[in-house]
């Protein structure tokens, strides 16, 4: 009995990888170029009506190859415009991806893996536990579909301008599916965005953020939300593992080796009477001094089953007034989604967790009740 060989995933195959994927089907390397404006700027997925291949290479990616969607199971608008999405696997795991229009830009946030790992727990998707990474082509898989469903806007423009790595799971401990598909989003044959509009967000994943420079040059962003290592290892577990020192270190050694002015996007969540009072700023400010980049203090976005709440509205602006007079850009942002859970913090999908960690979180949060 002769085994079929198993179709690839091309929105899983950067330019790179498609070449040397067609040369090894004994095709000519201009294919992968071929194929990337059929995909990305034409958004057709009908090989057959890719009209400049040959009949016979149509018949061989029939035969080799997909191009293979999730399925659409929730499509919901808020009422400020935020657009979320559910998207379900094969598998069973769903994930959810976000769209946030404003004036002069539309930003998608999408995830990288069926849950998290990570334990934040001031984050709804830690709750939900971990399944598995997503692969290159699941994650490039909701940039495509959210352009397809989303069109052009006015005059023709983009409505997907920006993309980041914000959403469901770590990018960085997806390192080998996250990167090919980044590279995607930044060829000029695939969506062609800028590295300033493509951004990882990570938790701080060390010797990963290392690894990154020597890959890649977008835009880097940092969980951070704690000034010092103990207060950060009770919300940001992962700094028990790779404590503030090292993350410092290997964000000065990313910026620097890419020649990024803007810096890092240091990410910092508010949350109350934990880590919002002055004395935190100011360990802030002595903590980030001499790094390029910029603060996001975001509103904690509650959840079920959270014990934290959102700090006052008054103690973040004191916040970012003692930043931004100690020369730092800082910026609260502004909460948009939460109607319809779209929020930051605020994603979970439908996830089968195979890591107990619903479980341990639950058991944690009764023990705290």
């Amino acid at each position: 009995m002769t085994t079929q060989p198993s179709k690839t995933h091309l929105f899983g195959l950067n330019r790179q990888a498609l070449t040397e994927w067609f040369v090894a089907l004994g095709e000519k390397p201009f294919r992968a170029k071929q194929v990337m404006k059929w995909l990305y700027h034409e958004r057709m997925l009908d090989f057959d009506q890719m009209t400049d291949l040959s009949k016979p290479l149509r018949a061989l990616l029939h035969e080799r190859a997909h191009c293979a969607l999730p399925e659409i199971i929730a499509d919901q608008i808020a009422s400020d415009g935020t657009r979320k999405w559910v998207f379900r696997y094969p598998c069973g795991n769903s994930i959810e991806t976000v769209f946030i229009p404003e004036d002069d830009r539309g930003t998608l946030c999408i995830s990288s893996q069926a849950g998290c790992a990570l334990a934040c727990p001031f984050c709804s998707t830690a709750h939900e536990g971990f399944n598995r990474n997503l692969t290159s082509g699941e994650i490039l898989a909701q940039v495509w579909l959210a352009k397809s469903l989303l069109g052009c806007g006015d005059n023709g423009k983009r409505v997907v301008t920006n993309v980041v790595l914000m959403g469901m799971g770590e990018p960085l401990v997806n390192f080998n599916n996250v990167i090919p598909a980044t590279d995607i989003m930044m060829d000029d044959w695939g969506f062609g965005l800028s590295k300033r509009r493509v951004t990882l967000s990570t938790s701080g994943v060390v010797p990963a953020i290392k690894q990154l420079k020597e890959v890649t040059d977008l835009s880097l962003a940092v969980s951070l939300h704690a000034p010092n290592d103990a207060l950060r290892d009770e919300i940001v577990p992962i700094n028990k593992r790779y404590g503030l020192p090292a993350l410092l270190e290997a964000c000065q050694e990313y910026v620097a080796h890419n020649g990024q002015h803007g810096g890092v996007t240091w990410e910092y969540v508010m949350l109350r009477g934990v880590n919002d009072r002055l004395e935190h700023a100011k360990e802030l400010a002595v903590l980030l001094k001499g790094i390029p980049g910029k603060i996001n203090l975001i509103p904690f976005n509650p959840f079920p089953g959270s014990r934290f709440e959102c700090s006052k509205r008054s103690d973040m602006l004191a916040f970012q007034r003692y930043l931004t007079k100690a020369g730092f850009i800082a910026t609260i942002r502004k909460t948009r989604g939460e109607d319809i859970d779209a929020a930051c913090g605020q994603l979970v999908g439908q996830v089968n967790d195979r890591s107990r960690r619903a479980l341990k979180l639950s058991r944690e949060q009764a023990e705290i009740a």
